[in-house]
């Protein structure tokens, strides 16, 4: 993970095209390094849709949510920086997945030996607070664990103060969070990492001890309690 970082943080940055679907401005870029090349997604500040819930700046969260994901020894969301990319500015840049299609409700109906990294998931969202967890931000491409490896992209919409969960994994509802993942929550209820805390507020830093401490009291997850938890569209 900490190549692919630094492939993405010192290499060029060459804009392939723009993502004719993403609701904020989007880039797939190739980025080239002396020894390695990968493709990633930009997403800069400047073409993010205005919100009346989250303040511009986006990509504060998107490099947070990979930094607590590493924190946590669970690789679910790509290697993330923050780049300036002429002549668009400051965003995020996430290296691409290579992936051919699937999403999470076909592999959920279809790979029960997925399903362990999908509840992991699951409790990640919980912990992040996640309002945009659509089915096609889940896929399956190369990871730490091999060939097959579930990950998580598109979390500019995370890490709120208050309650927003919204997400379409829902299959793992009052089903027990183990000891092991517990046990890597656990030390967020005392203190957060300072590189995550830096790019949240500090309301919001105190929010995400919250819902650690909930994961750590009460563990086990949630089922929705109105269709405002899901995401629109689903995939």
């Amino acid at each position: 993970m900490k190549h692919q970082e630094d492939v993405l943080d010192r290499g060029e940055v060459r804009v392939l095209g723009q993502l004719a679907e993403s609701s904020n401005a989007a880039f797939l870029v190739e980025v080239l390094a002396d020894d390695d090349s990968c493709w990633a997604i930009f997403k800069p500040e400047a073409g993010e849709q205005p919100l009346h819930d989250f303040e511009p700046g986006l990509w504060r969260r998107e490099r947070a949510a990979y930094l607590l994901s590493q924190w946590l020894g669970w690789s679910v969301v790509p290697p993330t920086v923050v780049r300036s990319v002429e002549p668009f500015g400051i965003g995020s840049l996430q290296r691409y997945i290579d992936n051919d299609g699937s999403h999470y409700f076909p592999l959920m109906e279809t790979r029960p030996d997925l399903h362990p990294q999908f509840l992991r998931l699951a409790v990640f969202d919980l912990l992040v607070n996640n309002t945009d967890r659509k089915s096609g931000h889940v896929v399956l491409g190369e990871g730490p664990s091999g060939p097959e490896h579930v990950w998580g992209i598109d979390h500019g919409l995370c890490f709120h103060q208050d309650p927003k969960l919204r997400t379409v994994i829902w299959d793992f509802a009052h089903e027990a969070v183990g000891a092991e993942l517990v046990d890597r929550v656990e030390p967020l209820v005392d203190a957060v990492p300072g590189g995550v805390a830096a790019l949240l507020t500090e309301p919001e830093v105190a929010a995400l001890r919250a819902r650690a401490s909930r994961i750590v009291r009460l563990p086990w997850l949630p089922e929705p309690r109105s269709h405002y938890q899901f995401p629109w569209p689903l995939v």
